[in-house]
């Protein structure tokens, strides 16, 4: 029977080879129609046969193209118009964007990268090569619908070879948008600092391998932006990238000729070497083998490493001989500011490096490197950005109008659309102008992407952030939201959770409704409304700030306001070149004096760490934590155990109260009896496992009537040993835990939490 359908696919379906690949199914099934893309989805009109149709669409839905990701598909019965053939249309405007229409950067594809290697093959080692299947997507798009005209690619006229395969339906580069080649598309220029020209197109590559060699920093334009690089093997250089890029003790991250010379480094599991192959092509943390030739100053005092492989056709090039195979590939800026992606940034990047590889395809969007790791159940993502960013959450929620700025640390926004929340890459530390600047350039692309008329802006409640103080020079209506709330919501969102639930927030800081810094949360509730059941005890941080970048500060502050009259004298045996500065904590803390309260497992952490010794001052956000944790991948660690320290639980009218007090007199006493480092360690964090488990059974005890469904979220969550270990002593015990995969745990996914809170807040004022 002859019928005709109109299809309608939502989803990452725009620049992934979806209508060549429709057009190919519909020959396929020997059916008629047409495809077009609109603002945020497809439309598919097919006539034939009715048992053809369903299995075309069946195929379409169970093998989309490879960095396709369908969300959405519906199906509507049509009267026939009786087409001759199947055809690709001009792609279709629209007022009304929905929230699913940018797809990520995708790395060099198979089939494109043996294109590059061959010598017979007209693109033979072309610098830009790309196809439906790979290359950018976010970085260059101007504005929707993701087509030529409206990329950075408009400036370069396709010659008639390459019109010739974009407009073929049975060529792989069928409406491929980036199309190009020797002939037609960008060049490559290596620079000196003065800007004069070095050497251009593959001489240039040729040349820039030769310097890396010499131990020279090279600055080279990526798809998101520019990459500081050198050469991984040279202890000096690195030292002089870490000098001028102010950055002394914070890991660099190093990109390999392929899987097999990271094998040499670090032991990669199945899932790992997936994650590094895949199109995303993330920096990947992995476990660093003790007997490498690496030299140390690449992770001062880990044993973990970020590693990704060549994602680009230039990141290949350079590989392409035998005397390159690992080079530290971090972003170009300095610590604390925006990475440079426009041509007009060589004055800054000349400061950086000795030579300058850039090429004249503009980026429209900086973006950073992915990173993620694996903690042998599911991703973890560390920094969402290229190849997984931007992100969308569907709601049934109406959160069109509502713009979320997320936080002060690793902010990233979200937008509401039609049918979801967009959560933008990672952007960074708002700790600067400039980068309150790029994140507030990268929001307004956002809004006219998605005709966004801001009625709403969702920020932390405190009162201090740069979003708060950005938020205020709009017009919109302000709404301040909690930080766990928003962390705890998040999680839910993330997993489509609609009852109630509880939540184990363990984080770094975070305003709370009393004043006082959380961090440590035991909570229960959803986007509507949220009850605080449990905390950890406040301590002081003297000096506030001061503390965070000093943890040796905190420890002395949660020292003497825990221990009482022995605190002293454990601060000053434990610090001893800090008598004088301890005697002056001392009073601060009594009188109050220019100190905060905390109770957050981020503080615990630093102030664990030390006390241990491993990081008193840091130079990193999260360094002392970090360093603290990554004893446990380390070979003495590998037998679990069931000891820990003391703790108690503290029964008040509103909430439980966990005096973690016990366990830092234990851990001062084994430190200065000199116990082995990693035990200490390990107890330590089956102590916070422990705790956290006790608390949530307490708090069911007291309250049966509670919905056992846990999320877990905050910052704290990137430690593997927690999340794995708290997860499943409390599936032992009968509850179902989510974690987050798809967005941060940390502050990067805090928006999506906040965007969602406000929609509610709106339904009840207006109710």
């Amino acid at each position: 029977m002859y019928q005709a359908l109109n299809v309608v696919v939502q989803g990452k379906i725009q620049g992934v080879g979806f209508r060549p690949f429709v057009y190919d199914l519909s020959k396929k099934y020997d059916l008629k129609g047409t495809v077009q893309n609109t603002v945020g989805s497809v439309s598919i009109i097919i006539e034939g046969e009715e048992e053809r149709l369903y299995e075309m669409i069946h195929e379409l839905k169970s093998n989309p193209p490879k960095i396709c990701n369908i969300t959405d598909l519906e199906i509507q019965k049509i009267p026939p118009h009786y087409y001759k053939d199947f055809s690709i249309l001009q792609s279709k405007e629209s007022k009304h964007p929905t929230t699913l229409a940018i797809t990520p950067d995708a790395a060099i594809c198979e089939l494109c990268f043996e294109e590059m290697m061959n010598p017979q093959n007209r693109r033979f080692q072309h610098p830009f090569i790309n196809c439906t299947q790979c290359g950018p997507r976010y970085t260059i798009i101007h504005r929707f619908p993701y087509d030529r005209p409206q990329t950075t690619m408009n400036k370069f006229p396709m010659c008639s070879d390459c019109q010739n395969e974009y407009h073929n339906p049975n060529n792989r580069r069928h409406h491929a948008q980036p199309i190009c080649c020797p002939n037609c598309g960008p060049t490559l220029n290596l620079l000196n600092t003065k800007g004069e020209q070095i050497a251009h197109n593959l001489f240039a590559i040729a040349k820039t391998t030769e310097l890396l060699k010499l131990g020279k920093i090279i600055s080279i334009k990526g798809i998101g932006g520019y990459h500081l690089v050198c050469d991984a093997t040279q202890e000096k250089g690195i030292d002089l990238l870490r000098n001028r890029k102010k950055r002394p003790q914070k890991p660099f991250a190093i990109m390999v000729k392929s899987l097999e010379v990271a094998r040499k480094f670090c032991y990669i599991t199945s899932d790992e070497a997936a994650l590094l192959t895949s199109s995303a092509n993330p920096i990947v943390l992995l476990e660093m083998k003790k007997e490498n030739s690496l030299p140390l100053n690449i992770a001062p005092g880990l044993t973990k490493l970020g590693v990704m492989l060549p994602y680009t056709p230039i990141n290949h090039l350079l590989f392409d001989t035998q005397e390159l195979e690992c080079l530290i590939m971090t972003s170009a800026n300095r610590s604390g500011s925006p990475i440079y992606y426009k041509d007009s940034d060589y004055e800054g990047l000349s400061e950086l490096c000795d030579y300058i590889l850039t090429h004249n395809r503009e980026i429209a969007h900086p973006i950073d490197d992915s990173v993620i790791q694996h903690n042998g159940e599911n991703t973890v993502i560390i920094r969402s950005a290229r190849g997984f960013a931007p992100e969308v959450i569907e709601s049934n929620m109406n959160v069109s109008n509502i713009i979320a700025l997320g936080g002060n640390q690793r902010n990233a926004f979200a937008i509401g659309g039609q049918k979801g929340l967009i959560l933008s890459p990672q952007i960074g530390d708002l700790e600067n102008e400039e980068m309150i600047n790029s994140l507030n350039k990268q929001l307004q692309s956002f809004k006219e992407w998605y005709t966004v008329d801001e009625k709403y802006i969702a920020v932390d409640m405190h009162p201090l952030y740069a979003t708060t103080i950005l938020a205020k020079q709009s017009k919109s209506e302000i709404i301040p939201i909690q930080h766990h709330h928003a962390h705890h919501v998040s999680c839910m969102a993330e997993h489509n959770l609609k009852e109630p639930c509880l939540g184990i927030i363990l984080d770094g800081t975070g305003y709370g409704n009393d004043g006082h810094i959380w961090g440590f949360e035991f909570l229960y509730g959803d986007a509507k409304r949220i009850r605080r059941l449990g905390h950890l005890k406040y301590t002081p941080l003297p000096g506030s700030e001061k503390a965070v970048k000093e943890p040796w500060r905190n420890a002395v502050g949660m020292i003497v306001s825990s221990l009482k009259e022995e605190g002293n004298r454990f601060a000053t045996q434990l610090f001893p070149e800090k008598s004088n500065e301890i005697h002056v904590i001392e009073q601060m803390v009594i009188k109050q004096l220019n100190t905060t309260m905390a109770g957050t497992c981020g503080r615990l952490f630093d102030a664990v760490s030390a006390i241990l010794g491993i990081c008193t001052s840091s130079t990193y956000e999260g360094e002392a934590a970090i360093k603290l944790s990554d004893y446990l991948t380390r070979d003495t660690m590998n037998k679990s155990t069931k000891d820990m320290y003391s703790f108690e639980i503290i029964e008040n009218p509103q909430e439980f109260v966990l005096d973690m007090s016990a366990m830092i007199r234990q851990i001062v006493i084994d430190k200065l009896e000199q116990k082995p480092i990693v035990q200490i360690i390990q107890k330590f964090h089956q102590t916070i496992v422990e705790s956290c488990v006790k608390m949530i059974v307490l708090i069911v005890k007291k309250s049966p009537v509670l919905n056992r469904n846990v999320v877990l979220s905050g910052g704290s969550f990137q430690n593997n040993y927690l999340s794995i270990e708290i997860t499943n002593k409390l599936r032992e015990k009968g509850f179902q835990v989510y974690t987050h995969q798809k967005i941060p745990c940390h502050d990067g996914g805090l928006a999506i939490g906040q965007l969602l809170i406000a929609a509610h807040k709106i339904i009840d004022k207006n109710s």
